[in-house]
């Protein structure tokens, strides 16, 4: 059974690896939040989309203990680290592209605002505008999506894509001097190989959770689709270099 202790090992080690992809992190978790608390509720309902095993939510949860958020994720093995790791959190198996993953949410109101980090750019732009507009129909008018994640603008300002892209690695060499963390698979490879996981591992296998590649990297991407879905005001709330703090408002 996975204890406590070493669910919260694990996820120390997932935020570290993660943190070798975003040097500013923490900065950018903390602008996500600092908009949920703008909203102005002590308790506000937040839903995390792409969840994971729950890092965001978590740091919500700190910031915010009025809140109630509902943690989504289609991934059985992250599911069950944020679990064992955080108990005050409400954890949800569902695939956010099979259309109905809303109704799988429990909710008792609308929500205030749907959140999500480095998670939104596993789904194609194909799934983009269905995703989108469900989600639409569990906020609450004036509602925020607040999506933290590489979104890149090659298609609208190449030469400025590829200076953000240069900011960021330049960043990141300041950060770790070139001893960087381990990397995705490398942590996935971890898991993998720890007998503990095992039957997690197959579940996960089974349910397709694995992803490969961006399927939609473009910032036009995801806000063509959030218009198209009702979102009427769509900015950057927070930058640097390619990685944004995406904000849309539902209308």
């Amino acid at each position: 059974m996975l204890t406590h202790d070493a669910a919260l090992e694990w996820i120390s080690r997932w935020d570290r690896q993660q943190e070798g992809y975003l040097p500013d992190r923490e900065e950018r978790f903390t602008a996500l939040i600092d908009a949920v608390e703008a909203l102005g509720r002590p308790d506000p309902l937040v839903v995390d989309l792409g969840c994971g095993p729950g890092s965001l939510s978590a740091r919500l949860l700190d910031r915010l203990p009025g809140a109630t958020v509902v943690s989504v994720d289609a991934d059985p093995l992250l599911l069950s680290l944020g679990r064992a790791a955080y108990p005050r959190l409400r954890f949800v198996s569902a695939d956010l592209r099979t259309p109905g993953w809303s109704g799988s949410l429990g909710l008792d109101r609308p929500a205030d605002a749907a959140v999500s980090t480095t998670a939104l750019h596993w789904i194609s732009a194909a799934d983009l505008p269905k995703m989108y507009g469900e989600l639409a129909t569990v906020l609450r008018p004036g509602g925020l999506l607040l999506n933290g994640d590489h979104l890149e603008t090659d298609d609208a300002t190449p030469a400025l894509a590829r200076l953000e892209r240069t900011l960021h690695e330049r960043e990141a060499e300041r950060r770790f001097a070139g001893r960087r963390p381990e990397d995705w698979r490398q942590w996935w490879d971890a898991v993998t190989a720890d007998p503990a996981f095992a039957e997690l591992h197959a579940a996960r296998t089974t349910a397709g959770a694995d992803h490969h590649g961006s399927e939609s990297p473009l910032l036009s991407q995801h806000a063509e689709a959030l218009r198209d879905a009702g979102f009427t005001e769509v900015g950057c709330l927070w930058q640097r270099g390619h990685d944004r703090l995406l904000c849309a408002v539902r209308g």
